[in-house]
């Protein structure tokens, strides 16, 4: 049995991980701690368990064993480096960090402590991004040079997303920030490394200035280009995600998924797709207790900050930036 300890209930998707956390039958949550004691002490009692407004003494406790992380964006270096040094295995919401240098801290005392690390990317287990791996490993694709992927809702635009959502000194940032994480993620997944990257953000409603209709571009070192959309002004969309290569292509459409390549006929089909992979949370579970692997690893959330931070600097300078 993994007892957890629930860091905040900042982020939308908190009572997500407490869900996941009840249904599992090997962790349970023991705690709650989140820097605004009326709400922390709200959810413990909700949750039925104990609320502890000190950090320290929250994660001192003989009945924690891991950690999730919920707050905001900008406090995960500094509640994952006590987690970490308090031998207390993490899992967090993406992402890790507003950047590099942060980050960097968070992987050493993860790998100082030798603790679980996860973080949290649920488009990585769609049958989706599993087929699109399976077929660049084979080269069925030939020669990746094209991706473009959009994930957008109207968060901003109806209201339902919390004012503090926007805060920047909170979140990081806007839209890019938060929902871009998805395309984000998928492109380092699938094409590498980034080389070159631009961006060109704006904000049309969302309080506090910050981004709410979002574009990246970037180049990787394959020469692959990536064209990464997010917003949160937008109602309707075709759910569009498109990967080409040089001898073939997977393409994804209001829900349905086609392929063509080369020595397949000469139209396209509906592939056969992978089974969607265990979600983070089952993964991160199953990684403390049995030692299995962990998809959603330090590298993973590294390969995130270092396109987030390249981004948010692009539409910044309003320059494309070479990554170092």
């Amino acid at each position: 049995m993994v007892n957890i300890l629930m860091l905040s209930k900042w982020h939308v998707h908190a009572k997500d991980y407490a869900r996941m956390i009840g249904e599992a039958p090997d962790a349970k949550i023991t705690c709650v701690w989140d820097e605004d004691k009326e709400r922390g002490a709200a959810w413990a009692q909700e949750l039925g368990v104990d609320f502890e407004p000190n950090l320290d003494k929250a994660l001192s406790r003989s009945d924690v064993d891991a950690v999730v992380v919920d707050t905001e964006t900008t406090a995960h270096h500094r509640v994952m480096i006590k987690a970490a040094k308090a031998k207390k295995h993490i899992f967090t919401e993406k992402a890790l960090a507003t950047n590099l240098k942060e980050t960097n801290e968070i992987a050493e005392a993860v790998k100082e402590n030798g603790v679980k690390f996860c973080i949290s990317y649920p488009q990585l287990t769609t049958p989706l991004i599993q087929l699109c791996r399976q077929e660049i490993e084979k080269g069925t694709l030939g020669d990746i040079h094209y991706l473009r992927f959009r994930m957008a809702h109207n968060g901003a635009l109806a209201g339902w997303l919390p004012d503090y959502w926007y805060d920047p000194k909170d979140a990081g940032g806007g839209a890019m920030m938060d929902l871009g994480c998805h395309p984000l993620y998928i492109a380092s997944y699938l094409l590498g490394k980034p080389a070159r990257v631009a961006s060109m953000f704006n904000n049309t409603v969302a309080p506090m200035g910050a981004d709410d209709n979002a574009v990246t571009v970037a180049e990787f070192e394959n020469k692959a280009i990536a064209v990464l959309e997010t917003s949160f002004i937008s109602p309707y969309n075709g759910d569009f995600f498109e990967l080409l290569g040089t001898r073939g292509a997977i393409v994804r459409s209001e829900g349905r998924i086609r392929m063509r390549a080369e020595g397949h006929g000469d139209g396209w089909f509906e592939p056969e797709s992978p089974p969607a992979l265990p979600t983070a949370m089952r993964q991160f579970l199953d990684g403390i207790q049995k030692g299995t692997p962990i998809l959603f690893d330090m590298e993973r959330a590294i390969a995130l900050t270092e396109l987030l931070e390249n981004a948010y600097l692009s539409d910044k300078e309003q320059a494309i930036i070479k990554v170092k």
